[in-house]
């Protein structure tokens, strides 16, 4: 056993999650298409086998243990990167409708890499900064919209609920500091047609602190939002 898999499989057993044997080799691919990837262009930059397993892949899949995903919910992973944590929560749940969202078109071709590497023939790759996506046809058109490490949780709502339709639901993946950072996000949660529901807070084995933040859409968000990207990072809400 690769000492990847053999970290993940010990990680997700002490977190209570449990994958399929398909899923856990399919995730295993993955990672081996990270690193090789990663010499060619900047993917990420924890490279040893511990730090991928538990602060990219478990992470990820921290999600499915303290949210509920209905089957058959639509994804929109704002902010992709190298596909964390959109593309793990696809392979350990096959039946989630996924849209993967990123500014850089390197990265969606490894993206596209891994889905035809995995079969995994029904992600959409979309290639678009965040604030311009949801002035298209995404806007009010997902289940469940997620990032991890994008934003400030007050920028990152700005970016993400537009693209929730009413009813459903904003994750933020968060690391130390969330408390303040939700604080900080209160208007913003409020006039971007939001409102928390839960905060889950945990302990990764091995990485810290984490936070998973989900943010109800109850009405839509206003026309005007998002702004232009400097008038988000220059007066964020």
């Amino acid at each position: 056993m690769s000492e990847f898999r053999e970290i993940l499989t010990a990680t997700l057993e002490e977190t209570s999650l449990s994958l399929t044997p398909p899923a856990l080799d399919r995730l295993c691919r993955y990672h081996a298409l990270l690193i090789e990837w990663n010499g060619k262009m900047n993917l990420t930059a924890l490279t040893s086998p511990k730090d991928v397993a538990l602060k990219h892949f478990a992470d990820s899949l921290m999600l499915l243990r303290y949210c509920e995903v209905e089957q058959g919910a639509s994804i929109i992973d704002v902010g992709t990167g190298a596909g964390f944590p959109g593309l793990v929560l696809k392979i350990a749940r096959p039946d989630l409708r996924l849209s993967l969202l990123d500014s850089l078109q390197k990265r969606l071709g490894f993206l596209d890499t891994v889905c035809r590497a995995l079969k995994l023939d029904d992600v959409a790759l979309i290639h678009s900064r965040a604030e311009d996506g949801s002035r298209t046809v995404l806007r009010d058109s997902f289940d469940i919209a997620v990032s991890r490490a994008v934003a400030s949780l007050n920028t990152l709502c700005e970016y993400d609920l537009p693209y929730v339709k009413v009813g459903g639901r904003m994750i933020a993946m968060k690391g130390k500091g969330a408390a303040q950072e939700l604080s900080d996000a209160e208007n913003a949660i409020q006039i971007l047609g939001g409102k928390v529901r839960a905060k889950h807070d945990f302990i990764l084995p091995d990485a810290g602190e984490r936070s998973i933040i989900e943010i109800e859409k109850l009405t839509p968000t206003p026309e005007r939002f998002p702004r232009k990207s400097k008038q988000i990072k220059n007066k964020p809400l």
